[in-house]
């Protein structure tokens, strides 16, 4: 009775994933795992919530495969590790989806529809994928705890956000401030300086040099401007102090005021032959030029300045200006930029902002009700028909747009809420010192850079859909945050007990002022949402109304990891909270993940259409596939490039290959009705080959270990890798013959012990990483002869290398063996002789001291009769020298023919020991020395006729080619017997069915077949072998030039 599952050596996993699948679903297995570890150490991992209102894409399938594989192997490793799935429930990507979905287009439109629905329509609309989400998870083998997630727009969730806010309010850190903002016109809304780095797009636009008419004279200075747009705001103009600035007669008739460094590049176009572009009537610096006054180029920009009663349109001076584009000369509008509205301030400038809220032009310009963007072309037409357009120069830049809706952002002066994230600046840096960052290149480079530029948050969005901003504003100036619904509860008479802490719901609440006794209101912004996923390590728990024990073990994480996009996203977010609240980080260590490309490393857009849709790959390669894939590719923060033909690749190098492995060993274990928990592994019996491999695995369980306690990810999976290939391709290969021995013989025993073992640990080691098929190997070698064995291989430990089995000094003499194999083979290949045919004689040099057992292995391996190890096999190989010209040439070119001469005579193997031993070969050229490195050399290897020779690794392999008709008779019959085990399969015979071989032939062939009928019967289990008309299952072949025509038939027990 078979012990084991009969195992299919097909390669389709994705039916047998779905099986592991309801197994660990039907069985709990996820939640035992947890149970398990109850008493454990913590290993805390934080999740970024993903939003359920946007599909899976396939760089998700990147990041879950890594957030699953480290919590799985650190339970293994026996900690206790949470694991609390989120969702990220607010933001403006959501109320997108919702205006779309209602036909509505911008806040006017919202508001009329009713902000109550509106947000209701929100609420709904997070958990459109949320089944497609789980479903995602499960099939990827993504495990964490989906009952019960934290969902940021839980009123629970908002409470400890408040419970936060009040704390950088109680700092003094909260303030309500009037900044250059980007803003995005469609959505109406402020981004902070994280969502400004994501959405950068390059662009061909054109910029406007502009003729400024300088009062009371008859020139012009001329400015550059990148935005012609903001030019009707224009209230001064900019140079740099330091710098040189000249008044010039220029030859297209006008006289202008511009950088000296660049009249050449701006004015270098009017030079004739017998005329120059230019003649410097004057040279000043900067700071001369200060307050003087010229010509408004707007009406509209002089009104509102003259309302104001404050002075404009004259030069100030600030060294933020440079001479590397332009004409040294800048125009300011302070509504519209950060170094303008310092200047402004400054200078005391009136504030001029002809840009409403949508990003349309005012009404008291000439462009009135144009969108920003559109209106420059109108405005350098404009300029251009009164005279006062010098060039527009098109150029390509990056520019914002909005990484929601895709419009162009424009830097815009609003009254905003902001968190001063400059007075903790110094912490934030001495916290993200403390981190673990893989690579470390982005957490010193990209990450600390951005820290070491860090703005204040804008943290206030003028929008409906997100955790209301706790500040609540009296007509006497007065403001108070609250921290708790319970606080708002004592202060309001109006606040129902059942508050949800959601627009409009909240902005009904009033409170009472603390110092005028009035009714308070809330302020109408909500927050950005990066505030929420940035508070989820203690608001998850909703710390601190409850479980205060729970998110003190539970923090900091000790791991978490995302898209290298989120540097400035979640990664800056829970650092900046953390800081802000708890003064420490709150991740210990981050793997960095790279962006997913197509096979020519494209962006993946749906737009290009090279996207790949992640629920296609999984049902097309299965999740393990995918997931080695990923790990053992190329470092996590690299751009992965991903393919069908790279997947099936690692799929059949690994998988494959332990899949055979394991295929081959239940085949002749169910043979001999072999069971693993009847027989130990008694080391002292084992044959070399057996302690070998052991002693690979052992060194194999520490190697990848230690590569994934330090999150070594494509080490570890190399490791793997390399010992499934050294466990199939070599271990099998070579002992395959103990598995075929009748009887149970110890040998036999060993071989069946040394391979079960073997398997079931990889399996262990490898479970983390291909979570489907090393469970369905374990429940068929270990559960089905073991019930007392853990029910999942998910449930074991993680296998600990037995040191005592570890001989360093066998593994480098098999990995000699080896590379003499390789070797080997390409010296047949070379010489076109199959393996099939013995060969008699080869030659080692540099491998002297390899122990007989090992030679024997060298010698039945490449089917050699004798292997002699030397210091010397320069009876077989000499060498030839010829100068390298490329090097040779330069250093000593007339010497050339001589150098030439005196390589062609030299003693080829005298002259290659020289080199080896000192690194340089010496000549006397014309009564010169000459001296020579590899580097000036072409070396050619001269081979004897009738040997073969191949040297690497310090290690030089002869093959004897000459073979006699003794060894080509003995070719003939493996090649026969070959022949016909390829016909047992062909026919579809079981391994162990008897047989009868039938044949004719040429007369050397029968002669052969005759002779050698014994042998042949023994190796290929038939009872006859006969010469009689091919009967049964019948094949003409050509061997070794002879024609045969063989037959086989079964025969009965």
């Amino acid at each position: 009775m078979a012990k084991y599952k009969k195992v299919d050596t097909d390669l389709k996993f994705v039916d047998r994933e779905k099986e592991v699948e309801k197994f660990w679903n039907e069985e709990d297995i996820f939640k035992k795992s947890m149970e398990n570890r109850k008493e454990g150490e913590t290993y805390t991992f934080y999740d970024g919530p993903p939003t359920a209102n946007g599909k899976p894409h396939i760089g998700h399938v990147l990041t879950r495969v890594i957030k699953d594989m480290i919590p799985r192997y650190r339970t293994m490793k026996g900690y206790m590790v949470p694991r609390k799935a989120g969702w990220d429930t607010h933001g403006l990507p959501v109320e997108l989806e919702v205006e779309k979905l209602l036909g509505l287009d911008g806040k006017d439109q919202i508001e009329k529809y009713g902000v109550e629905p509106f947000i209701n329509k929100c609420k709904e609309s997070v958990w459109k994928y949320k089944g497609m989400w789980e479903d995602f998870s499960s099939t990827v083998g993504f495990w964490a705890d989906m009952e019960n997630p934290y969902v940021t727009y839980d009123n629970n969730f908002i409470e400890s956000e408040w419970w936060a806010l009040k704390k950088i309010w109680d700092k003094g850190l909260l303030y309500k401030g009037f900044k250059i903002v980007p803003y995005c016109p469609r959505c109406g809304t402020p981004l902070s300086a994280q969502e400004v780095a994501q959405g950068y797009k390059d662009v061909k636009e054109r910029s406007a040099i502009v003729r400024f008419k300088v009062k009371d004279e008859d020139a012009y200075i001329l400015a550059w401007t990148t935005t012609p747009w903001t030019l009707p705001s224009n209230i001064a103009l900019c140079v740099n102090p330091e710098e040189d600035y000249a008044k010039v007669k220029c030859a297209d008739g006008y006289t202008y005021y511009m950088a000296c460094a660049l009249l050449d590049t701006i004015l270098g176009k009017f030079a004739e032959e017998d005329k120059p572009a230019y003649e410097v009537l004057e040279t000043y610096k900067g700071k001369d030029l200060e307050y003087k006054e010229y010509e408004p180029l707007y009406q509209c920009a002089y009104d509102c300045a003259e309302k104001q009663k404050k002075k404009a349109f004259f030069v100030t001076c600030d060294d933020y200006v440079t001479l590397t584009d332009g004409t040294g000369v800048v125009h300011l509008a302070p509504a519209f930029g950060e170094d303008d509205a310092k200047v402004g301030r400054k200078y005391d400038l009136p504030f001029v902002q002809l840009v409403d809220e949508k990003g349309d032009m005012g009404e008291t310009t000439p462009f009135a009700g144009l969108f920003v963007k559109k209106a420059d072309p109108e405005v350098l037409k404009d300029l251009d028909a009164r005279g006062l357009l010098f060039d527009a120069p098109k150029f390509e830049h990056s520019y914002p747009h909005c990484w929601r809706c895709d419009t162009p952002l424009i830097y815009y002066a609003r009254e905003s809420w902001f968190i001063k994230m400059t007075e903790v600046k110094d912490d934030l840096i001495a916290n993200n010192n403390t981190i673990n960052w893989i690579p470390e290149s982005i957490g010193k480079g990209r990450f600390g850079d951005w820290l070491e530029n860090v703005q204040d948050w804008g943290i206030s969005r003028n929008r409906y859909w997100g955790t209301p901003l706790n500040i609540w504003e009296c007509e006497c100036g007065c403001q108070h945050s609250i921290g708790s619904i319970e606080e708002l509860k004592s202060m309001s008479d109006n606040c129902p007990d059942d508050i949800e802490l959601h627009r409009p719901y909240i902005d009904d609440v009033t409170i009472k002022c603390p110092k005028c006794g009035k009714q308070m209101h809330r302020v109408p912004e909500v927050i950005d949402c990066w505030f929420d996923s940035g508070s989820m390590p203690f608001a998850q728990h909703h710390y601190p109304f409850e479980n205060k024990e729970v998110f003190e073990q539970q923090f900091p994480a000790q791991f978490i990891s995302e898209a290298v996009d989120q540097t400035r996203g979640w990664f800056y977010s829970l650092l900046a909270i953390s800081t802000l609240i708890f003064n420490k980080a709150p991740y210990q260590n981050v793997i960095v993940l790279g962006h997913v490309q197509d096979e020519n490393g494209q962006k993946m857009s749906k737009s290009k259409g090279n996207a790949v849709d992640p629920f296609d790959a999984l049902e097309t390669y299965g999740a393990d596939a995918i997931r080695w894939y990923f790990y053992v590719n190329s470092a996590p923060w690299l751009p992965n490039r991903f393919h069908g033909k790279a997947v099936m690749e690692g799929q059949r190098k690994f998988m494959g290959t332990l899949w055979n492995t394991y295929a081959f060993f239940v085949l002749y274990a169910n043979i001999d009705d072999f069971d693993a928990t009847k027989y130990a592994l008694e080391y002292d019996k084992l044959s070399v080959m057996d302690k070998w491999l052991l002693s690979k695995l052992n060194t194999l369980i520490k190697t990848v270990d230690n590569h994934l306690a330090n999150y070594q990810i494509p080490e570890a999976a190399r490791a793997l890798q390399d010992f499934v290939d050294d466990m199939s391709n070599w271990y099998v290969r070579r002992s395959r013959e103990r598995f075929w021995a009748k009887g149970m013989e110890q040998d036999k025993i060993n071989a069946y012990m040394t391979l079960y073992t073997a398997l079931v640990t990889v399996s262990k080691v490898a479970a983390p990483m291909i979570p489907f098929m090393t469970e369905e190997i374990y429940q068929n070698l270990v559960r089905s002869v073991d019930e007392s064995a853990p029910e999942s291989i998910h449930l074991c430990d993680y296998p600990v290398a037995n040191e005592a089995y570890i001989d360093k000094t066998l593994e480098e003499n098999m990995d000699e063996v080896l590379k003499i194999v390789v070797m080997g083979r390409a010296c047949r290949n070379t010489a076109n002789i199959k393996n099939r045919q013995p060969i008699g004689k080869m030659f080692v040099k540099g491998a002297s001291d390899l122990p007989e057992f090992y030679q024997d292995i060298v010698t039945d391996e490449l089917n050699v009769k004798e292997i002699e190890l030397t210091d010397d096999v320069r009876a077989f190989t000499s060498y030839t020298f010829k100068p390298q010209l490329k090097t040779v040439g330069p250093k000593y070119g007339k010497l050339l023919g001589g150098i030439k001469n005196e390589l062609s005579n030299l003693d080829g193997n005298a002259a290659m020991d020289e080199l080896n031993a000192t690194g340089v070969l010496k000549l006397q050229v014309n009564g010169q020395e000459i001296e020579l490195t590899k580097e000036d050399l072409l070396i050619d290897m001269a081979q004897m006729e009738g040997y073969v020779s191949e040297s690497d690794y310090g290690i030089t392999v002869v093959l004897d080619t000459n073979l006699t008709e003794e060894l080509l008779t003995e070719g003939f019959v493996r090649e026969i017997i070959s022949k016909i085990q390829t016909m047992r399969k062909e026919a579809g015979f079981e391994v162990m069915d008897k047989i009868k071989v039938t044949y004719d032939g040429s007369e050397k062939a029968e002669k052969v077949f005759a002779e050698y009928a014994e042998q042949i019967g023994q190796e290929t289990l038939a009872v006859a072998v006969e010469k009689a008309e091919p009967a049964g299952y019948v094949k003409d072949w050509k061997i070794n030039g002879e024609a045969v025509n063989m037959g086989v038939e079964k025969q009965g027990e």
